[in-house]
């Protein structure tokens, strides 16, 4: 799909979501500089919430739906391990919770950062979450993290100091039905705001985050090669941030399959208490093998299981170490690992290409891939009630 035409992508009607998976290596650099050019405004904005907490930890709760959900759960473990945990209690918690259950998930008393992910910033629960927050939390300052200039919850915002709006690159604000570049360019963002790291080893990180990404573009016969038998289900596993990537992965091929392929995520670790149930002949099973070296024995230890048990047709481990793995794997050459915060946005590239694949393979279009209107790009069909307190 990568090296067709631009004429023949547009007959498969897959023009914007494969130029938006391929685009990706280019926009992390581009990502890490406009970080860079809103350092001291970031700055700014931790040291005011620090001195509003005292002597407490603020509350950094990142919120949004579906796929912007998903980039909080990929983040939280890594920062929580990389992140100032003195100074931060990091949290994922999807705005349709907080729209739909506030006071089970936000503290009036505690000083809390809402970080806001969207691409468009119309979809209602977004804009709903930010205004209960503000009812609800006595000291909020609020990120937003977003792909649209002109969406409202970057312009609905007030222009006060508690309030920062961070804006992709241009080309993030995907044209596609799914969310890719603008998932790996904000999933970036919040690793590199809230990672303790110094901004020089940031950059190598990028750096070698791009040159894995360009592999995954060059060797996607590798991944066409993953699909070419008969299957009808499809699993993700992981531990950790990748764990929480295995959410994301596991959409991509569940919308743009319109749900025609089912799938399945889990942990590692997790995946034997009963979702292993899920596996039969016709299912291919995916594993994001994690860099760290205790971790990983997990990881390989549940590919080695599920194929000593014979019954999935196809396992699979992904990313740097992969092939650690007795069976198939999709490995990256590097000189260096890359913690799996980072390594997440490599990783998604190889499931977001395979969900690409996938579209085709079962006769969908992967730009418009609901043809029932069922799901939009855009959440329809909201109804926000009024909160009072």
């Amino acid at each position: 799909m990568f090296m067709l035409s631009k004429e023949e992508l547009q007959k498969r009607g897959a023009e914007h979501t494969t130029q938006e998976i391929r685009q990706q290596p280019d926009l992390w650099q581009e990502t890490f500089d406009r970080y860079q050019k809103t350092a001291p405004e970031l700055a700014r904005l931790l040291a005011e919430a620090k001195q509003t907490a005292g002597e407490r930890p603020i509350r950094v709760v990142f919120t949004g739906a579906g796929t912007s959900q998903y980039v909080g759960d990929t983040v939280v473990p890594f920062l929580t391990k990389q992140g100032n945990t003195k100074q931060f209690i990091f949290q994922s918690i999807g705005s349709t919770d907080i729209v739909a259950t506030p006071k089970e998930y936000l503290i009036p008393e505690e000083t809390t950062i809402l970080v806001s992910f969207a691409r468009s910033g119309n979809s209602p629960e977004s804009l709903a979450a930010v205004e209960i927050a503000n009812q609800l939390v006595h000291h909020l300052y609020h990120i937003v993290i977003t792909c649209a200039p002109d969406g409202l919850l970057a312009t609905q915002i007030p222009a006060k100091k508690e309030n920062l709006v961070l804006l992709m690159p241009d080309k993030a604000n995907d044209a596609g039905f799914a969310m890719t570049s603008s998932f790996s360019c904000m999933t970036l963002t919040a690793l590199l705001i809230f990672d303790q790291t110094k901004d020089a080893q940031k950059e190598g990180y990028v750096h070698q985050l791009s040159q894995l990404g360009k592999q995954v573009v060059q060797r996607e016969s590798e991944i066409q090669s993953f699909l070419e038998s008969e299957f009808d289900r499809i699993i993700y596993l992981g531990s950790g941030s990748l764990g929480g990537l295995t959410r994301e992965a596991q959409l991509k091929v569940l919308e743009l399959t319109a749900g025609k392929i089912a799938t399945v995520f889990d942990s590692s670790l997790g995946f034997r208490h009963g979702p292993k149930s899920f596996v039969d002949q016709r299912t291919l099973v995916f594993l994001f093998v994690s860099n760290d070296s205790y971790t990983q024995k997990y990881d390989l230890d549940m590919l080695e299981e599920i194929k000593k048990d014979g019954i999935a047709q196809r396992v699979v481990g992904i990313g740097q170490q992969a092939a650690l793995f007795s069976g198939d794997a999709f490995e990256f050459t590097a000189e260096e690992l890359v913690p799996d915060g980072y390594l997440a946005l490599a990783d998604i590239m190889v499931a977001q290409t395979i969900a690409l694949h996938c579209s085709v393979k079962v006769g969908n279009t992967p730009d418009e891939p609901s043809p029932s209107g069922t799901v939009n790009r855009v959440v329809q069909g909201v109804t926000i009630y009024p909160y009072e307190k």
